[in-house]
């Protein structure tokens, strides 16, 4: 099991570059992906999306990428034509309004077509450097996932038991409570002192609604959906969305207990085991 948070950080050398690779993953329904890098690796967006797709398969996932120089003299990436023929265009408007120009040269540099030149072509080693990176840190992500998600699992277990167990306790209250209603409804019957009344079509009625409050069926669903929850936390596959549909139909069965119930101390159970129910499907909203 593993969980959607996660965070890595790596980088790889190339030539006098560190290329910097960051990337963080929290919870989402499917995979969405943003990625910020410097504009000369632009043209690798598309590669770098399905590779992180494919590995980290599912969540919000923040990538960014950053070049750092670790010797000799960084080149920047300014078109230089562009940027004098800004300027100078601005600084002749200025001049004519008299305006100022403090923030002339920050507000050039700022413009994409500026700092998005001609480039030249990324070497093949350079693009190894990068994906090296990638890959590094992606795995240092999914490490940091599987100790999220053994965290997860532990708690996952703790409420599971709990609710389980909580499903034993019904039994012995709803020994009783059939034949309690039952009594209820024929002492009822007799105060009303009804004349004429056909004793068997009475005695079908009886059996037929106390069959309908009947628990037997639910809880031998919820006993199942529980084993079934239990097995699908050991698979290896991408599990959040499965658990979260088991929890779904634990849910029902919970549900319809509490409605059948008509029994205090069973719905007081019911109630806490809504709860830990609850609490886990909070939690499988962050599984993988």
């Amino acid at each position: 099991m593993k969980s959607m948070t996660g965070y890595g950080k790596s980088g790889a050398n190339y030539n006098n570059k560190t290329i910097n690779v960051e990337i963080r993953t929290l919870n989402s329904k499917q995979a969405d992906i943003s990625i910020k890098m410097p504009n000369i690796y632009r043209e690798f967006e598309i590669e770098l999306n399905n590779l992180i797709k494919d590995k980290l398969l599912r969540g919000k996932i923040d990538c960014y990428i950053s070049i750092s120089y670790t010797k000799g003299e960084a080149q920047l990436d300014i078109n230089e034509d562009l940027f004098q023929s800004y300027y100078k265009q601005l600084h002749n408007m200025c001049n004519e309004i008299n305006a100022d120009e403090s923030y002339l040269t920050q507000y050039i540099l700022q413009r994409d077509d500026v700092n998005s030149p001609a480039l030249q072509a990324i070497s093949k080693e350079e693009k190894e450097a990068l994906f090296d990176a990638v890959n590094q840190t992606i795995n240092i992500v999914n490490e940091y996932r599987e100790q999220e998600g053994e965290a997860l699992e532990k708690a996952f277990v703790k409420h599971i038991d709990k609710i389980e167990d909580l499903s034993l306790q019904v039994e012995p209250f709803e020994k009783n409570r059939v034949a309690r209603i039952k009594e209820k409804l024929l002492q009822r019957f007799k105060e009303l002192e009804l004349t004429n009344v056909d004793e068997n079509r009475l005695e079908q009625e009886l059996i037929f609604y106390l069959e309908k409050l009947d628990i037997t069926e639910e809880r031998v669903r919820l006993k199942q959906h529980i084993n079934y929850f239990r097995n699908t936390m050991q698979e290896n596959i991408s599990i959040g969305k499965k658990i979260g549909f088991i929890a779904q139909e634990m849910g029902r069965e919970i549900n319809t207990l509490g409605s059948k119930s008509n029994e205090a101390n069973m719905q007081q159970i019911v109630v806490m085991m809504k709860d830990e129910l609850e609490k886990i499907k909070e939690q499988s909203a962050n599984v993988l």
